[in-house]
C-alpha cells in the first residue's frame, strides 16, 4: 500500500485552555502531524515552511491585552507573507473588533467555538487543498457614517467579496494605513457626505498618498440629480453607486469594474 503523508498543522494558542486541548486531541485523532506552540512563537520560522495549515487560536480577552494583539499582527504578517494557509478559532461576536485592530487577519477564514467536531475534518481539508489564488476573494472597504446602511451592502456582498466597514473618514485612513500589502483593499465603497470629514476630503488625502492613490475610490450618494451627479464626478472617483441601487444592480456594477481592474 502506499504511504500516505500527513498533513502538518501548527496550533498557535496565547495561553492554554480545555478547548484547545480539545483541538489538539482531535487534530491528532484525525491523524494530523500536530505541532502546538503556546506562548513563545520563536519556532514559527522552523516550521512554517513545512507547516500546511495554521490554527490560531484566541484567547477571549485577547481585546484587552495590547501585548497580545502586537504578538498577533506579527504572526499574521509572518504567515501571510510566506503565503500559508490558517484558520482562526475564535467567538463569532469579536471578530469584527479582532480585524478592526489586526485588519490583516481578515485574510483568514474562521473556526467559530464551539467548533462542530463532526464536521472538524471535512473543514480542514477543504482549506489545505484550496487553491491560493481562486480562493481570494476581492477586498472591498464600505466608508459610510450610517452603520445600519453600511451592514445592509455588506450582506448583499459577502458572498461574492470580504467586506470591511468604518463610520468615519479618518477611520478609513488609519485602517487602509494598517491593511498588509499582501492582504490589499481592491475598492473602496466612500459616502460622499460625512461629518467632519467628508468624501471628497477623504478621497484627496487617498489619492496625496502612494500607498492608497492606485485604490479604485466609488462614491456613495444619495444625490440624484444631474447636477448632483456632475458634482460628485467633477471630482474624478472610479464611479457612483445611489444609495437607492438595489442588490443586483450594485452587484452588476462592481462585477464590472473589479473585473475591469483585474484585466
Amino acid at each position: 500500500m502506499p504511504v500516505t503523508t500527513r498533513k502538518k498543522i501548527v496550533l498557535l494558542l496565547f495561553q492554554q485552555s480545555i478547548i484547545a486541548r480539545g483541538m489538539e486531541k482531535k487534530l491528532v485523532e484525525l491523524r494530523y502531524d500536530v505541532k502546538t506552540l503556546l506562548g513563545r512563537f520563536d519556532q514559527l520560522e522552523f516550521l512554517i515552511d513545512s507547516t500546511d495549515l495554521f490554527i490560531m487560536n484566541l484567547s477571549s480577552d485577547i481585546l484587552n491585552d495590547k501585548k497580545a494583539l502586537k504578538t498577533l499582527a506579527e504572526l499574521v504578517s509572518k504567515i501571510s507573507g510566506k503565503k500559508k494557509k490558517m484558520l482562526v478559532m475564535g467567538e463569532k461576536d469579536f471578530q469584527a473588533d479582532i480585524e478592526k485592530e489586526v485588519p490583516s487577519i481578515d485574510l483568514y477564514d474562521w473556526l467559530y467555538r464551539p467548533v462542530d467536531m463532526e464536521k472538524l475534518d471535512e473543514r480542514l481539508r477543504k482549506v489545505i487543498d484550496q487553491d491560493d489564488e481562486s480562493a481570494r476573494k476581492k477586498r472591498i472597504l464600505i466608508v459610510d457614517d450610517d452603520p445600519a446602511y453600511a451592514k445592509v451592502v455588506r450582506e448583499w456582498m459577502k458572498e461574492s467579496y470580504r467586506v470591511d466597514i468604518v463610520t468615519a473618514g479618518m477611520q478609513a485612513i488609519s485602517f487602509l494605513l494598517k491593511v498588509s500589502p499582501d492582504n490589499p483593499v481592491d475598492m473602496i465603497l466612500l459616502d460622499y457626505e460625512m461629518p467632519v470629514v467628508d468624501g471628497p476630503q477623504v478621497l484627496q488625502m487617498l489619492r496625496q498618498d502612494e500607498a492608497t492613490m492606485h485604490i479604485p475610490v466609488v462614491f456613495l450618494t444619495g444625490v440624484s440629480t444631474k447636477e448632483g451627479v456632475a458634482r460628485v464626478m467633477s471630482l474624478k472617483p472610479d464611479g457612483y453607486i445611489l444609495k437607492t441601487t438595489t442588490k443586483e444592480e450594485l452587484l452588476i456594477f462592481l462585477h464590472s469594474k473589479l473585473n475591469k481592474k483585474s484585466n
